[in-house]
């Protein structure tokens, strides 16, 4: 970013962009720090196999963001004057997705390059709610339909936030930065373009962008993008829950839990996401935040460390309290046991969550696997340690534990700490452990009852 502060001397200004104001700053190649060499081998073929053929392309978006930012990419995305189906005729590994936005996957292995047509202007009679409209909204603004093409300068007034409205031409090597895309970054500063209530009513999903690259690129949001968001931030619910299950993907599985929770929690976008949940974090000191704060902690740490991670965790971990909670409800008002109220309250919570946000069933069944096993790793007795030791899922279960004892202590941190110790034993010491067990667990052996002696 240093050089791309001694390159650009403009003032940088904390106005977010008006729509009707736009107009780019053509940036050469001499006098901006992206290299060829830092952008993927598969995104440079497609660039230079559209402009080959005549069409214009160039890289948009958070790509061109982090490049200048001296970050490297996690995608690279393409955007031109090909329509999706000429696209499809350059490619033959080109596949067509999606009915809200129509896009080209260009695909290469394992890696993607996504490829879109630039967005133009709705009309009137664009917006018609018949089946076949290249656009529709909804009721509260949202766009439910948007396949009007245009040109690069419609496109860019299209974009969301001024730091994605920058573009890589690979025919000079040149940007065009549309919207002072290049000041807000050296402010360290997200602003939306245009009206925000518009914008946010248009796609409510840019909410959480503004939240999630504030807090990746450690930037602030500005006034005028920020002032909306508590307001409107039940507009999530008109979110299909699919997109909102990738969209949480990318707020707390990218390295930058911490940082998103605590930003969603300032404009009130966390409850909207998870009802269930937010009740029950009120008191920023409670065993609900920390419990939290402390997951999405070990997972930034994870993933920042090149570690996998599971979503199922995720979930299984902000969901747990409102489990809890859910199984007292039914102990007290219904008057289950508490093995029954669990697995009750269990289904409860998950049926009602997937309503915000569609988990898929490959992970809902392991955020089940990981609550069950915090009611069977209390049962050491016998051969349940053995068997608790080899369920697939045991070490996410015994994590799992383990940060739940770090948080509420007392004998869930003891259990914890013997689970800890029992893993890493020999098998000798593992029956002295369980035998220790069996003579501490305060329980009275029952006696047999004397066989009555007669007299004769």
């Amino acid at each position: 970013m240093d050089k791309v502060k001694r390159v650009f001397s403009s003032e940088s200004s904390s106005q977010d962009a008006e729509l009707g104001d736009l107009h780019a700053q053509i940036i050469t190649r001499d006098a901006h720090n992206i290299s060829r060499d830092d952008i993927s081998e598969n995104a440079l073929k497609v660039l230079y196999r559209l402009h080959s053929s005549g069409y214009a392309a160039y890289l948009v978006g958070g790509c061109v963001r982090d490049l200048l930012l001296g970050l490297k990419p996690k995608d690279f995305d393409v955007v031109t004057d090909a329509t999706p189906e000429q696209i499809k005729g350059l490619f033959r590994n080109c596949r067509l997705i999606g009915r809200r936005f129509r896009l080209a996957h260009i695909v290469f292995g394992r890696d993607v390059i996504e490829v879109a047509t630039f967005r133009g202007h709705h009309s009137e009679s664009d917006a018609g709610s018949h089946k076949n409209a290249l656009s529709r909204q909804g009721e509260e603004g949202q766009l439910l339909r948007d396949n009007v093409f245009g040109s690069i300068d419609e496109d860019a007034q299209r974009r969301d936030f001024t730091v994605n409205a920058m573009y890589y031409n690979i025919a000079d090597y040149s940007i065009a930065d549309y919207a002072g895309g290049v000041d807000a970054l050296k402010a360290k500063e997200i602003a939306l373009m245009g009206d925000p209530e518009t914008r946010y009513r248009e796609d409510p999903v840019r909410m959480l962008r503004a939240v999630r690259f504030a807090a990746k690129l450690d930037f602030s949001i500005s006034k005028n993008t920020e002032a909306k968001i508590p307001e409107l931030a039940n507009l999530l619910s008109n979110v299909p829950p699919a997109r909102l299950f990738e969209e949480v993907s990318k707020l707390f599985l990218s390295g930058n839990a911490v940082a998103t929770f605590r930003l969603m929690q300032r404009y009130h976008l966390f409850g909207e996401l998870f009802p269930q949940v937010q009740p029950l974090l009120e008191n920023t000191a409670g065993r609900e935040y920390r419990f939290i704060e402390k997951v999405l902690l070990n997972t930034d740490n994870r993933i920042n460390s090149g570690l996998r991670v599971t979503p199922a965790f995720f979930y299984a971990a902000i969901l747990w309290y409102a489990v809890e909670e859910r199984v007292q409800q039914h102990i007290f008002e219904g008057g289950f046991n508490h093995h029954d109220a669990f697995n009750l309250s269990m289904n409860d919570v998950l049926v009602r969550q997937v309503e915000r946000i569609a988990i898929p069933k490959r992970f809902s069944t392991g955020i089940r696997d990981i609550w069950m096993l915090q009611k069977r790793l209390a049962k050491r007795f016998g051969k349940r340690a053995y068997m608790s030791l080899e369920h697939p899922k045991f070490r996410a279960g015994y994590d799992f534990l383990l940060i739940r004892g770090e948080i509420e202590g007392g004998e869930l941190e003891e259990l914890a700490h013997w689970w800890t110790q029992f893993q890493q034993a020999e098998s000798g010491k593992r029956k002295n452990m369980l035998s220790s067990l069996r003579g501490n667990d305060g329980r009275k052996r029952r006696r047999r009852k004397p066989r009555n002696s007669s007299n004769s």
